[in-house]
C-alpha cells in the first residue's frame, strides 16, 4: 500500500460519486433533519480544506476540517471506502488532519457524528484520537441522533 493524501478542490467525477455515495448513505440510516453531511458546494467554501486519500491511485478515504470561529475548527465528511475500512485509513487521515489543524492555527478540533450503532467504530476511532464527548456547538442543537465530540490541539 502506498497512501497519498492530498488537498482536493472537489471538481473532479470521482470524488463527486464518492461523496454522493457517502450522502446517500447517511441519509438512508439517519431520519431526514439530522444529516449534517455538507454537500460538494458547501465543501468547496474558503472555509473548508478537503483532504482526499488515495492508495496507488485509488481513492479510498476523505475528510475536511471547516473554520467555525477563530482557533476553532470542525471535521467533516470523514469517510473511508467501504471495501477498504479497517485498513487503517481513517487512523492515517485523522493523523494527517490534526497535524494539519495545528498547522492552520487552530487550537480545537470538534465534530459531529452519529449515535447509534452504526457509528460507533467512528466514535471509538475518535476517542482513541484524544476526542471527548461535548455539547451541541457551532449552531447544531439538541440531536438524539447526533454525538458531539471535541478536544484541544
Amino acid at each position: 500500500m502506498a497512501f497519498t493524501i492530498v488537498v482536493d478542490d472537489l471538481r473532479g467525477p470521482q470524488i463527486a460519486a464518492f461523496l454522493e455515495e457517502h450522502l446517500e448513505e447517511m441519509r438512508s440510516i439517519t431520519p431526514e433533519g439530522s444529516v449534517h453531511a455538507l454537500d460538494l458546494d458547501a465543501l468547496r467554501g474558503p472555509e473548508v480544506t478537503f483532504w482526499v486519500v488515495y492508495d496507488d491511485g485509488e481513492l479510498v478515504g476523505c475528510g475536511a476540517i471547516k473554520r467555525i470561529g477563530g482557533a476553532h475548527g470542525e471535521i467533516k465528511s470523514m469517510r473511508t471506502a467501504y471495501a477498504r475500512r479497517r485498513d487503517g485509513i481513517a487512523g492515517l487521515l485523522l493523523t494527517h488532519m490534526l497535524e494539519q489543524a495545528k498547522a492552520m492555527g487552530l487550537e480545537r478540533l470538534s465534530l459531529e457524528t452519529g449515535s447509534t450503532e452504526h457509528f460507533a467504530r467512528a466514535r471509538r476511532l475518535y476517542e482513541k484520537f484524544g476526542f471527548e464527548p461535548c455539547g451541541a456547538f457551532a449552531g447544531y442543537g439538541p440531536d438524539p441522533h447526533s454525538a458531539f465530540m471535541t478536544r484541544t490541539l
